[in-house]
């Protein structure tokens, strides 16, 4: 009787174990509390909500992510511009940023998730001329705070200056060249707001979609929409991308000249993007 009970101890115990590992090696694996990665690409433009920062020239660009499995995250990314939009500096931009992501529910079955955060953008070096040629003290720096949201293949974001938008105000001799520009003043709190949907098409191709709006503070000539259709594939390890982006900004205050302040080249034209990046 004894032998009994003990085979029917050990059998319950054989049981149990083996359930649990089951239980172990079904459930989804644990979201890691620290996450870091990283990117670069090469592009044969560089273009910020429809506009060329690298005057219709290629960019190098790449940065380093870090998110926490509390949905904080913050991150650094860079990438060369023009010198003939970003006068006395580096030809640098780089960006600073960081928020919190999380998940605010589910609404018709699909997960609805919110962004909250800041971003810097900097420009070593870089200051507006107070005159052709003359630089003056005024940073063409910039910082947004923004809302995002995610649902599905649909995300939005809001972005906010909350400084005056990348050096605009009423001092700033290098838009006021332009005296059609009726209002003046300082332009914080310009938004853009950032539409975009993608498609899977299948076989690993990625139809992008994107519509942008931007409002510029006391400056509405300077106002415009722009947008962007692309397609992406991996392909041996590297995402490949070809877009077509473009803006209906006036040409009159979307164009950039050389050193000389000739050769002007219309930054806000529609063109094609071909990048080529690899995350890692």
């Amino acid at each position: 009787m004894k032998n009994k009970s003990l085979s029917l101890i050990v059998l319950a115990t054989l049981t149990l174990l083996s359930a649990t590992a089951s239980a172990q090696a079904t459930a989804p694996a644990a979201r890691p509390e620290h996450t870091l990665s990283g990117n670069l690409s090469l592009n044969s433009d560089y273009r910020f909500r429809g506009i060329s920062q690298s005057w219709l020239l290629p960019a190098v660009q790449g940065g380093f992510d870090y998110a926490h499995s509390s949905g904080a995250y913050a991150g650094v990314w860079a990438s060369n511009v023009s010198g003939n939009s970003y006068n006395n500096g580096a030809g640098l931009e780089t960006d600073v940023y960081g928020g919190f992501k999380f998940n605010a529910g589910q609404v018709a079955g699909q997960d609805l998730t919110l962004d909250l955060g800041a971003l810097a953008y900097i420009y070593p070096g870089a200051r507006l001329n107070s005159a052709p040629g003359v630089a003056s003290d005024k940073k063409y720096d910039n910082l947004d705070l923004y809302l995002g949201l995610g649902y599905g293949a649909f995300s939005a974001k809001l972005s906010v200056a909350a400084t005056d938008y990348f050096g605009l105000n009423s001092n700033t001799a290098a838009y006021a060249y332009f005296s059609s520009l009726a209002a003046s003043g300082s332009s914080k709190g310009s938004a853009y707001l950032d539409l975009n949907y993608n498609f899977d098409l299948g076989q690993g191709i990625t139809l992008g979609t994107h519509l942008g709006y931007l409002k510029v503070r006391n400056y509405g000539d300077l106002s415009y929409t722009d947008a962007k259709i692309s397609i992406a594939k991996e392909i041996s390890g590297l995402n490949w991308t070809a877009a077509v982006v473009g803006a209906n900004a006036k040409k009159e205050f979307y164009q950039v000249g050389n050193a000389a302040g000739q050769a002007a080249k219309r930054v806000g034209g529609t063109g094609l993007v071909l990048s080529v990046a690899k995350t890692f």
